[in-house]
């Protein structure tokens, strides 16, 4: 694509330009410079995308389960073979590091792996004999159209949660990625193509608020399955849900992670500050507020902040910068505002980094703030940035009581040599995805991804076999032959 082009739809197995509301621009976090367009569909571009998704489904859900598959191994392969460009375009039109974005298409690669053994994930049960001379068989089959709204901050890895899931299950999917981010959508549909899925069982439609709102209410839609914020996640459920359709609904987070005084501070605060300002801490699983439980909170926060002031914060693609650009400038000025709130509170900076001088990216500082109470509202609000705050506690119990407090439920750590005091957290925090001296406690992709609380709306969760539930119907069958 060269340079500022506007990208297309992809729909019914060809490109197309389509009826918009005009255009948004795509540019670089790092510098400011736009390097593409994307077009605004309206709800005449929507309803053209999920006809063609509909029409293909019926045809697609009779292929046998086993050649779905197939074609999804051999979309792994293909991402496999170009991993490394995207890579590089995760980095150029989101911000990340090149190593977070390597880790995170290779994630995306792992769930597409996932989805290739549904032969043995979408199997069902049989019992025989329920009565005399009556069986009952257990079926699942596809939903329909399943349409699939993702965020700025994984351009790659949470669509090919989706996709390919959706895709094996014998559904046809409509993907609506983040305006932000649409250049990482083109590349996938484009080796999605490649990989030989039918015309028409995978559509790409691009756009902001009104093409999600006529997707929500198009009356072809099944299911929809959503990550963003807490926010348009409600949105997101309550309509989608009021239309009839099936809904997973990923949201915000506010991530605890309590440090005990016997915890391994050489060890832990790498993965404290790894969790905290990686990926500009845009993303859910992010170490957001350190609960550091007495005697010890002073050495904790005396190393974290040696460790914040050691952080490069610089563009994306410089090997050097540890924490790269946040996606727009109005998300660095509500960060940035945040902090100033934060100050303006009674919580004190005890580190914070440096921007590049004389450049147009959007940089916010690395920041971290003790004396922060947990009424405070930078310490139960989701900042997004790489903002990080110490409360400070005389006990676990304390510290797990104020975890729990937080209306988000997406995940919570503890580091510490106490195997009693781990299992004291792991069975009372009130979140769905724990650490045990682990920073991201982000699980693997045949796990379901469990948020908790305000960080979750519906039933079955994204990936695992939670996944495999959500793209498919059950079908229970009783017979009796004479």
């Amino acid at each position: 694509m060269s340079e500022a082009e506007t990208v297309e739809n992809y729909v019914a197995g060809a490109w197309v330009r389509p009826s918009a509301l005009g255009t948004l621009d795509v540019p670089d976090p790092s510098t400011g410079v736009v390097i593409a367009r994307v077009p605004r569909s309206d709800a005449r571009a929507v309803d053209t995308a999920v006809r063609a998704a509909r029409a293909a489904f019926l045809t697609w859900r009779d292929v046998p389960v086993a050649e779905r598959a197939r074609k999804v191994l051999a979309l792994r392969n293909l991402l496999e073979a170009h991993a490394e460009e995207l890579a590089r375009t995760v980095v150029r039109e989101n911000g990340k590091t090149i190593d977070e974005a390597r880790g995170s298409v290779r994630r995306g690669i792992e769930a597409t792996e996932f989805a290739a053994s549904a032969p043995t994930t979408m199997q069902g049960a049989f019992l025989e004999d329920v009565s005399p001379g009556v069986d009952t068989t257990l079926v699942r089959q596809p939903l329909g159209v399943v349409v699939g709204i993702t965020p700025f901050n994984f351009p790659v890895m949470i669509p090919l949660w989706m996709v390919p899931l959706a895709l094996v299950c014998g559904n046809a999917v409509v993907l609506k990625p983040s305006e932000r981010v649409p250049l990482s959508a083109v590349r996938l549909a484009r080796w999605i193509d490649e990989a030989g899925f039918p015309a028409g069982t995978f559509n790409l439609v691009h756009g902001d608020a009104p093409a999600v709102d006529a997707l929500l209410a198009h009356p072809g839609v099944d299911a929809v399955s959503f990550v963003g914020s807490a926010p348009t996640a409600r949105h997101i459920y309550t309509t989608a849900a009021a239309h009839g359709k099936r809904v997973q609904a990923l949201a915000g987070a506010k991530n605890h992670l309590i440090v005990m005084p016997d915890a391994d501070l050489e060890r832990s605060v790498p993965a404290i500050v790894s969790s905290a300002f990686g990926q500009s801490g845009e993303r859910c699983l992010a170490a957001s507020v350190i609960v550091a439980v007495e005697p010890g909170a002073d050495r904790l926060v005396e190393r974290l902040a040696k460790a914040v002031k050691a952080l490069t914060t610089g563009p994306a693609d410089d090997p050097a910068t540890h924490v790269g650009p946040v996606i727009r400038p109005d998300h660095r000025d509500r960060v940035l505002a945040w902090i100033r709130d934060g100050e303006a509170g009674g919580a004190r900076v005890v580190a914070r980094g440096r921007v590049p001088e004389g450049s147009d990216g959007y940089y916010v500082p690395p920041v971290l703030f003790d004396g922060v109470r947990p009424e405070m509202a930078i310490a139960q609000e989701e900042v997004f940035g790489p903002v990080l705050s110490v409360v400070r506690v005389a006990s676990l119990a304390e510290g797990i009581e104020v975890a729990n407090r937080s209306r988000f439920g997406n995940a919570a750590a503890i580091f510490t040599r106490d195997g009693r005091a781990a299992r004291e957290f792991t069975h009372r925090i009130e979140a769905g995805m724990i650490g045990v001296n682990i920073g991201v406690p982000a699980p693997a992709a045949y796990f379901p991804f469990v948020g908790w609380k305000g960080s979750f709306y519906g039933d079955l969760h994204a990936t695992g076999r939670d996944a495999i539930d959500f793209y498919t119907r059950k079908k229970v069958i009783t017979s009796r032959w004479f």
